[in-house]
């Protein structure tokens, strides 16, 4: 009886270390209109996206350009879309600032405002991009770690030497298991 406990537990650990992974990645947010995408310190930005769904509700985040920690999102004329606005401080510096919208059915938002610089005459200049504004992917393909993977360069030979000695190792394990246990019945 002990002997088919371990056993059904070494199964059970393989099965679950055997188990396909499905990687969870940050980058599966929905997009975030942002009118004006670029203005100045001191300005009312609005906001819109259609990831709350129809009827839907929101709470933004402008902390990243110094704007509220949250403000509201409600559902507006346009279908399936909520909209919601916040004011630029007059003390944010110029640059590109990342605003997110969390929705009351989970999902989520984001986009980019820029703020230039204004002056006495109207015209305003952006700052010069730090990095080039490409959306950010989920990462592909194995990670590069230096060390190379644990099954490359393994031919058919190697694999099946490695599965006997697990077996062997399983095999052995219960025959000691089943000696120890036996012992003292006889």
């Amino acid at each position: 009886m002990r002997t088919a406990r371990v056993l059904a537990g070494a199964v059970l650990t393989i099965a679950v270390a055997g188990l396909p992974c499905v990687p969870a990645f940050a980058g599966d947010f929905e997009k975030l209109e942002i009118e004006p995408g670029a203005t100045t310190a001191g300005a009312t930005v609005t906001v819109s996206t259609p990831a709350c769904g129809k009827q839907g509700v929101g709470t933004g985040d402008a902390s990243a350009v110094g704007g509220p920690s949250a403000f509201e999102l409600k559902s507006s004329t346009h279908k399936e879309v909520v909209v919601g606005e916040f004011k630029v401080p007059d003390a944010a510096k110029a640059g590109t600032y990342g605003i997110g919208v969390k929705c009351k059915n989970g999902k989520e938002a984001t986009g980019d405002v820029v703020v230039g610089s204004g002056s006495a005459n109207g015209s305003w200049s952006t700052p010069a991009p730090s990095k080039p504004a490409k959306p950010v992917s989920p990462p592909a393909g194995p990670m590069k770690t230096g060390a190379g993977g644990t099954s490359e360069g393994s031919g058919t030979s190697e694999i099946i030497a490695g599965a006997a000695v697990l077996a062997t190792a399983a095999v052995g394990g219960t025959l000691f298991l089943r000696r120890r246990s036996g012992g003292g019945r006889a």
